[in-house]
């Protein structure tokens, strides 16, 4: 079985890397918060002592960490993976990240023989702790083959999109999905509200319907029960809809839509919300109508 290293520990990467210790494969883990290692090393993880470490003693380095600067610096900084990699090792970077950064990093990896897959994921903690997420994957095919078993630990759908890049190019386009859908679920089930009608009895309704949504059936249920507890905070949101922005943009692809949700969540942040779940961009919809969405007693 192959030697695997996980680094990044937060609230994906440690659900994440604890399904890959229940499917029985060994792990060395680092984060820079030594606190973060503390239930996966209990579990049986080896605690590493920096990103070069975990390099040393793996065949597969996992990463799972906020954005492309993290990324870069976990990878190609000091005391990085590529100070540790060794030719034929593979970096299977999950995090979100812009997918030039992706490249980038994979362009340098190649000078030292190391493969590497973009295998951005969805689905949030819920999915992450389930070991259900959506895994969308970039590079060769002949790489992704050799780590498909460990990735499918960790999701329920695992797909190969296309070369490197790619995994985060879908994402991009799934995260645009998701704060639009929470977006028109947040308008609807205020304007229902407001009308006087129960909005339980509207999610009730519409969810077997054209209008159903895994969106629908993940967020309503937290709303009515005014529980923005993160899953996925809106401040990551922003940080996805920015390099889907900044990608479109770089593309000559216009995205009206997504730059108004960019905004509303852009109130939120202003306003300290953006550490509330993404589902909490209902919270917007609600200061504007002056009426909460939640359950009836």
């Amino acid at each position: 079985m192959q030697k695997v290293g996980f680094i990044g520990l937060g609230i994906m990467g440690r659900p994440m890397a604890m399904n890959l210790i229940k499917a029985g494969h060994s792990l060395v883990v680092y984060d820079i918060r030594p606190e973060a290692m503390a239930e996966v090393v209990a579990a049986g993880a080896k605690a590493a002592s920096s990103s070069k470490d975990v390099a040393r003693q793996s065949d597969v380095v996992i990463t799972m960490l906020p954005n492309s600067p993290e990324v870069k610096q976990a990878v190609l900084g000091k005391d990085g993976v590529l100070e540790g990699a060794r030719p034929g090792m593979i970096l299977v970077d999950m995090s979100s990240i812009a997918p030039a950064a992706a490249r980038e990093v994979a362009a340098e990896l190649q000078k030292k023989g190391v493969e590497m897959l973009d295998a951005p994921v969805s689905g949030g903690e819920p999915k992450a702790k389930d070991g259900t997420l959506s895994i969308m994957v970039g590079g060769k095919k002949e790489v992704f083959e050799r780590v498909e078993g460990i990735l499918r630990c960790m999701g329920s759908s695992v797909v190969l999109i296309g070369p490197i890049g790619s995994g985060n190019i879908t994402k991009l386009a799934n995260q645009i999905i998701v704060a639009l859908n929470i977006a028109a679920m947040s308008e609807a089930m205020v304007l229902a509200t407001k009308a006087g009608v129960d909005p339980e009895r509207v999610f009730q309704a519409i969810r077997g319907g054209l209008a159903g949504s895994a969106v629908l059936n993940a967020k309503v249920p937290m709303v009515l029960e005014g529980n923005f507890k993160p899953g996925f905070r809106i401040a990551l949101h922003i940080k996805d809809l920015t390099n889907a922005l900044e990608t479109a943009h770089e593309i000559g692809v216009p995205v009206p839509l997504t730059s108004v949700v960019m905004e509303i969540m852009q109130t939120l942040r202003i306003d300290g919300k953006d550490g509330d779940d993404h589902g909490g961009i209902i919270q917007f919809y609600e200061g504007l109508a002056k009426v909460k969405v939640r359950r009836r007693m």
